[in-house]
């Protein structure tokens, strides 16, 4: 089944830019980045105090945008069964545009990839391209996926936290 990326959450003084690699069924269905309610996304965000954890959606979108960090996928499209990232069809995925994306964004300081396929992805599709901004930090984060439990919530929080402590210039 074809699968679509959402628009990206984005702010012009975002430091911050997390990428997955294509939204799950739930954040599909409900059009929202991270729904899984046991998706560890935004409760490390608001443990970083980069949001609330706020019952409505919008607010902790605004609340994360206010914080520097803009939020969308390395794919725009694919072929995928199910949620899985190992179910996306290769053959068939289509990088979002985010060299022009990344240009709107003169503080962007790290490139946070939400997981070990969305580091794959993006360095098919950019860094072996030569298409990666070379002033933007790249590092890879434990995906926040329930369907990730090779480290405890705790331990997902701490790379996190270690990850995006400076994003300075």
């Amino acid at each position: 089944m074809q699968v679509n990326s959402f628009a990206p959450i984005t702010s012009a003084n975002s430091r911050i830019v997390i990428l997955g690699s294509m939204p799950g069924v739930r954040s599909l269905n409900e059009g929202q980045y991270y729904a899984h309610p046991r998706n560890a996304f935004w409760p490390i965000m608001a443990s970083l105090g980069l949001c609330s954890l706020a019952e409505d959606y919008h607010q902790r979108v605004s609340e994360l945008t206010q914080s520097g960090v803009s939020l969308w996928d390395v794919l725009s499209h694919c072929e995928r069964a199910g949620s899985l990232d190992s179910a996306i069809n290769s053959k068939t995925e289509v990088a979002n545009e985010l060299v022009p994306w990344f240009a709107g964004m003169p503080e962007l300081r790290l490139l946070g990839l939400n997981g070990g396929a969305a580091w794959q992805k993006y360095h098919k599709h950019f860094v072996k391209p030569g298409l990666h901004p070379p002033q933007v930090a790249l590092v890879k984060l434990p995906s926040t996926s329930p369907a990730y439990a090779a480290m405890t919530f705790e331990q997902k929080l701490a790379k996190w936290r270690e990850a995006l402590a400076s994003p300075s210039g």
